[in-house]
């Protein structure tokens, strides 16, 4: 039964076991025990997988839940699964993030604050035109991410700024939103990669808002076990959501530019060199 008000977290899984164990006990730490946390195996062939996903299914309780998919039928796939699975909001979570304290709690309060919101997306090392503290880079994960997500929860207020696309390593989806547009297109895209950049502007289109959620921050190791997500498919998938979005590159390289996050950015980037998180010289 999912948690009252909060969105299911659905993680696909493929691997990676490391990153996993870090993920999951991020999760466990910072995320209410009664919300629900569906863990989606995509058929992953490593032996430390399974005692890792049994450990922390053992460690959690009755909320998590684990299905074991028979073959592998990569991210589009998993997570529509997934999203099929629930009624309520969710939340797409990569199974290389490191969650923080309040981070479930602050993206639903964001999602919950204007009906018009399709998808909410945190700010994070690794996460494009989400990142901090350099925009549009892949910075290293901080050494202690719980500090630089308190930081940005305490500086300035929430303003919820409209983006263009979410940023698939975690992303929580209005379900209102889901019933109108539909899930990700999994016969375009296939195993993955813009599948999300897709249903972000399949929704802008049907007037719905894509937002940055600018007083959480979730760590992103990224790469490591379904690939890259966000603004960086391969040339074949970029054809492919050029070919039905032919807007999306002129959007984005126009969002970049005009780069509208500057100020919360430097403000944000400010206090965690105050603080000592971050060197000097990184905004």
């Amino acid at each position: 039964m999912e948690a009252p008000g909060l969105p299911t977290v659905i993680i696909p899984i493929h691997n990676a076991p490391d990153e996993l164990n870090a993920c999951l006990a991020s999760l466990l730490r910072n995320t209410p025990p009664e919300t629900e946390i569906l863990l989606l195996d995509d058929a992953s062939d490593d032996p430390l997988i399974w005692p890792l996903l049994r450990h922390w299914l053992g460690e959690a309780g009755p909320a998590w839940r684990l299905e074991v998919l028979a073959r592998n039928i990569g991210f589009v796939g998993t997570v529509n699964h997934g999203m099929e699975m629930t009624q309520g909001d969710v939340v797409l979570l990569n199974s290389d993030t490191v969650l923080t304290a309040g981070w479930l709690q602050g993206m639903h309060h964001c999602l919950a604050s204007d009906a018009a919101i399709a998808t909410v997306t945190p700010w994070t090392n690794n996460g494009e035109i989400v990142s901090l503290p350099a925009f549009c880079c892949s910075n290293p994960l901080p050494a202690n991410v719980e500090e630089v997500a308190r930081i940005i929860a305490d500086t300035g207020g929430a303003n919820y700024p409209e983006i263009p696309t979410a940023v698939g390593f975690c992303v929580a989806i209005s379900r209102a939103a889901i019933n109108q547009l539909g899930l990700f297109d999994q016969e375009l895209f296939g195993l993955g990669y813009g599948e999300e950049n897709d249903f972000c502007m399949r929704a802008r289109k049907a007037g719905w808002k894509n937002v940055l959620c600018d007083n959480v921050y979730v760590g992103h190791v990224g790469g490591s076990s379904f690939a890259p997500r966000g603004l960086g498919p391969d040339a074949h998938s970029m054809k492919k959501l050029v070919s039905r979005h032919p807007e999306y590159l002129e959007l984005i390289q126009g969002f970049i530019s005009a780069d509208p996050l500057s100020s919360r950015r430097k403000e944000l980037v400010t206090a965690l060199q105050r603080a000592g998180v971050i060197e000097s010289g990184l905004a």
